[in-house]
């Protein structure tokens, strides 16, 4: 790597390679310590190609979700197995590796600007801004970033836009799906807002146990699959479809019962 090789963002490789590891280091406590972060799925990370993949996710807190995404992501190329054990991996991380968030939150302080070195795609919310709902035109210069992204690596999306759960797919995730065909992975974590406050920064509770399952990447018919068919799917694959919103057996709620004893929370 030249010393001041940089990405198609103009951000200087080395620097964010040390930014990374930095992060990676006092971050992984968060997930294997103070919690403990329940993997599924990793094979599927391996066999990913080097670029245009897009992982599609449940959003729980502003920034740990996306700091666990990046320790599962090394941690798996690195040839561990649904494990983060052994901070090692994140000596020599993926570099290409981005994610969709807010220009505002990432622009809210010292820390999210630092954290938008390691790999932001900060783009203008067109339904929300400053806690008050906008209506606005989508950026062509947004779009554009994402797609640069894709070009050159993964890029992470949060396509309901919001921390909220049971909210709409945004349906221009759908529109960049189906104009770039990447391959679509599908992301579904939980036990983050019960650990971390909104932001993700500070530690709420510990003993918790937190889960990530990385899925097969979708099935899209990129020409003929409308855009209500990807929103759909993107729907049930991160378990955000209404029909999850259902009334529950006697069995399941007894099941759900022993899990949040081993969570140790009380809901």
């Amino acid at each position: 790597m030249g010393l001041f090789k940089r990405n198609p963002f103009g951000h200087i490789l080395l620097i964010k390679k040390w930014i990374i590891r930095y992060l990676g280091i006092i971050t992984h406590r968060r997930f294997r310590g103070f919690n403990e972060l329940q993997i599924e799925g990793s094979e599927v990370i391996k066999n990913l190609p080097h670029n245009n993949v897009l992982f599609i996710s449940n959003h729980q807190t502003y920034f740990a979700d996306v700091v666990a995404m990046f320790h599962v992501f090394n941690a798996s190329l690195s040839g561990r197995e649904d494990s983060i054990k052994n901070i090692g991996y994140i000596w020599n991380p993926k570099l290409n590796v981005y994610y969709v968030a807010a220009k505002e939150t990432m622009k809210s302080g010292l820390l999210p600007k630092i954290f938008a070195y390691a790999g932001s795609i900060s783009i203008e919310r067109t339904w929300r801004a400053e806690g008050k709902d906008v209506n606005r035109q989508v950026k062509m210069s947004d779009i554009s970033s994402i797609a640069k992204a894709l070009k050159d690596g993964w890029v992470i999306t949060f396509p309901q836009g919001t921390t909220t759960p049971f909210k709409p797919i945004r349906k221009g995730t759908a529109h960049i799906i189906k104009r770039y065909e990447p391959i679509v992975v599908p992301v579904v974590i939980d036990g983050f807002r019960r650990s971390f406050d909104k932001k993700g920064l500070r530690v709420k509770k510990k003993n918790i146990l937190q889960s990530m399952e990385i899925k097969a990447p979708l099935d899209i018919d990129y020409k003929n699959d409308s855009i209500e068919d990807i929103v759909e799917k993107i729907e049930y694959s991160i378990e955000q479809h209404p029909s999850f919103l259902k009334v529950l057996t006697k069995k399941q709620i007894e099941d759900m019962e022993e899990l949040n004893k081993q969570r140790k929370y009380n809901v």
